[in-house]
């Protein structure tokens, strides 16, 4: 399912899942902060022990560092849209979660300027080189599996704490060159190498970890 169609559907049920909970009393609106990035969500329960969730979180973290070998300055892009279904508990505040995201998160890296570049096991000077840009996307939509903890503050404010996992897979990794040697085919294979080498290193990303906590309110 290719991505603009996934948020379309998922858009869909926040809407469906929002006019179904005013019409039910029974709507709250929420906001959220934790390793997905800042975001907000609406809950809807239709009938005890059992709740609908849908929302969106988005952050821009920027870092440097070296990968594979070379030295770039990284922005993690956070995008996420997501519907999830909530069994609760009897007589606790813990629930199961499972839904799906429509995932926009991406790792882009571009090179800092340096004396000398290896790529693929090989030399190159910086007019050679020129600037290396990579991104590392992933699966869209993922799958998400976890636990959660709601507490009921002071009667229309809640307090929620998620724990789980988002399973991204894999991620596609791009490399591009814009040096000298940009359409070498010799470089061109050193390349190659140098980008299944990020594709290593950026594969601990496939199941990201996801702890937020939130903060809801009823307005009905």
């Amino acid at each position: 399912m290719n991505q603009p169609r996934t948020h379309f559907i998922l858009a869909a049920v926040a809407l469906l899942l929002c006019s179904t909970a005013a019409a039910e009393d029974d709507l709250w609106f929420g906001i959220k902060a934790g390793t997905l990035g800042v975001g907000v969500e609406a809950t809807w329960r239709p009938v005890p022990l059992f709740d609908l969730r849908a929302g969106y979180n988005r952050l821009d973290y920027d870092d440097d560092g070296a990968q594979a070998g070379i030295e770039y300055d990284a922005t993690l892009e956070l995008r996420t849209t997501y519907a999830t279904a909530n069994l609760l508990f009897p007589v606790s505040p813990m629930r199961l979660t499972a839904g799906a995201f429509a995932n926009d998160n991406r790792l882009v890296l571009q090179s800092v300027d340096q004396p000398a570049y290896t790529v693929g096991g090989s030399s190159y000077t910086p007019d050679q080189v020129g600037t290396l840009r990579s991104t590392a996307a992933f699966d869209s939509p993922s799958p998400y599996l976890g636990i959660g903890f709601d507490f009921e503050l002071a009667g229309r404010l809640g307090l929620n704490l998620d724990l789980g996992v988002l399973w991204q897979d894999s991620p596609v990794v791009t490399l591009t060159s814009d040096g000298s040697l940009a359409n070498d085919p010799q470089f061109q294979q050193a390349l190659e190498t140098e980008r299944r080498e990020l594709e290593q290193e950026t594969k601990d990303f496939k199941a990201w970890p996801v702890v937020s906590l939130g903060l809801n309110f009823n307005f009905f």
